[in-house]
């Protein structure tokens, strides 16, 4: 058994000191305001313990994509996502042509087995979040537009164990009868990429849909006679908003207002993607010219192409901006989106029974040591 003494923890209803977190292998027990006899001591420094961070959209970054179809890229930045915090995620895929989706969700496959192991070293693999083909092109943004095709749920009825989410238009052709059976085939459905009217956002809640693909991007604009999928997103109380908290893709002004609306259904993401965390300048990506500026990453006619943001710095930046505590952040970069991908019977929260997979951070949120399955997977008992 160890205990992790000295910390705040970040619990389910708020934050707590004077208790030591217990875990036993791979799994939690319980916090505690005694230490057990013999039980291997972790001393967290006055800093927070929280839960690992779960990211259910992150392309890529540091020259490696999710859509590149390759379990040793993906190995590589679970590895590098726990260093910013990240125990578990959604390889996203981007708009590709059918073969080539089919080479990534095995790709994810082999990595979900393997990511269950001891020697993964990272945060685990959940599943794909495929992010298109189902999709708008007139909101396609950085989606390949000769790769969108209409929803056919036989494409996917082969891959329903490794694609846990997937981004469908509501408004594309067959999109409802899609949405329903993707659903009981146990893929959950998130509108995004979209150009649908109210009406048809509307009706693909009612059929299924319980997620926002990056909330504002990529669909038409709220409006107060025709709120349109922005606005049935924030309406429905089944549905999880995704918040890439950059500041930049969303004006961090409307950061409190979201949380007001949504609560424990809005979602920090990344959308990280390949060139993230390169140099700035001009960069290759899939044959595309991105630039990366700072924070901002777009094509040379000034589209966005996606983030460089880490999930770390979104949960700094949502409280900063939206006013709130530290440990609401930070659920809303693990315990929302874990539910929001039906993984919060498992990870998400210090509850006792779940995985062992949390954080040690210093007090402004900077990751000091990552744990996952109960090992300590980055950082040193010193740091």
């Amino acid at each position: 058994m160890k205990a992790i003494i000295n910390g705040t923890l970040f619990l389910e209803d708020g934050p707590r000191t004077g208790l030591a977190l217990l875990f036993e292998g791979e799994t939690l027990l319980s916090p505690a305001t005694e230490i057990p006899d013999g039980a291997e001591v972790v001393d967290a420094g006055g800093g927070i313990v929280a839960p690992g961070l779960v990211d259910v959209h992150c392309h890529g970054f540091m020259g490696w994509d999710a859509s590149n179809g390759d379990a040793g890229e993906l190995r590589a930045m679970s590895r590098q996502m726990a260093r910013w915090g990240v125990t578990a995620w959604l390889p996203t895929t981007m708009t590709l042509p059918w073969p080539a989706l089919e080479r990534c969700f095995a790709a994810v496959r082999r990595a979900m087995a393997a990511s269950a192991a001891p020697d993964w070293g990272g945060a685990r693999v959940l599943g794909a979040h495929a992010e298109g083909p189902f999709i708008s092109y007139e909101k396609r943004g950085a989606q390949d537009e000769n790769a969108i095709q209409p929803p056919d749920i036989e494409k996917l009825r082969p891959w329903a164990d490794a694609v846990r989410l997937m981004t469908v238009a509501p408004e594309a052709e067959g999109a409802l009868p899609f949405i329903r059976d993707a659903v009981a085939l146990g893929v959950r459905i998130s509108m995004g990429h979209t150009a649908a009217d109210t009406r048809a956002a509307a009706q693909a809640v009612e059929a299924g849909v319980t997620h926002a693909t990056h909330l504002f991007n990529a669909m038409p604009p709220l409006g107060h006679r025709e709120p349109g999928p922005v606005g049935v997103a924030l309406a429905s109380e089944r549905v999880t908003c995704e918040l890439i908290a950059d500041t930049f893709h969303v004006n961090p002004l409307l950061f409190g207002a979201l949380y007001r609306a949504k609560g424990d259904r809005l979602a920090l993401i990344t959308d990280s993607i390949q060139v993230a965390h390169l140099p700035d300048g001009p960069h290759d990506q899939a044959g595309r010219t991105v630039i990366v500026d700072g924070i901002r990453c777009r094509f040379p006619d000034g589209t966005i192409a996606g983030s460089s943001l880490t999930l770390d710095r979104a949960v700094r930046n949502f409280a900063l901006h939206a006013k709130i505590p530290l440990w609401e952040a930070a659920r809303a970069a693990s315990l929302v989106p874990a539910r929001a991908v039906g993984a919060d019977g498992e990870i998400g929260s210090l509850r006792p029974g779940k995985r062992a997979d949390f954080l040690i951070c210093d007090p402004d949120f900077r990751v000091r040591q990552t744990w996952i399955g109960g090992r300590r997977v980055c950082g040193t008992s010193d740091s």
